[in-house]
């Protein structure tokens, strides 16, 4: 089975960091601004940004998932965890 460009492009993604993701879309997003690409052009930067959208998206939900709310004791000290959203 050999990858066929889309799915290299999805495995390229998948690998990046938050950070650098939102990078590249930042980037994208103003090529897209400018109007100096051409029309197919456009379409596979507009692909890719979606991609990489959901990608963000993803890294977010997951983050957002491990944080936790320290309780503390009377004496200020950690006591234990809650989930993010539970009080």
């Amino acid at each position: 089975m050999t990858d066929t460009p889309e799915t290299a492009a999805t495995a390229d993604i998948a690998s990046l960091s938050f950070e650098a993701a939102m990078g590249e879309l930042e980037t994208i997003v103003r090529r897209l601004e400018s109007g100096d690409v051409s029309l197919e052009e456009s379409v596979a930067l507009y692909e890719r940004g979606h991609a990489l959208r959901g990608h963000c998206e993803a890294r977010l939900a997951a983050a957002q998932a491990r944080i936790e709310q320290v309780s503390l004791g009377a004496d200020g000290r950690p006591t234990g965890t809650t989930p993010f959203g539970e009080s």
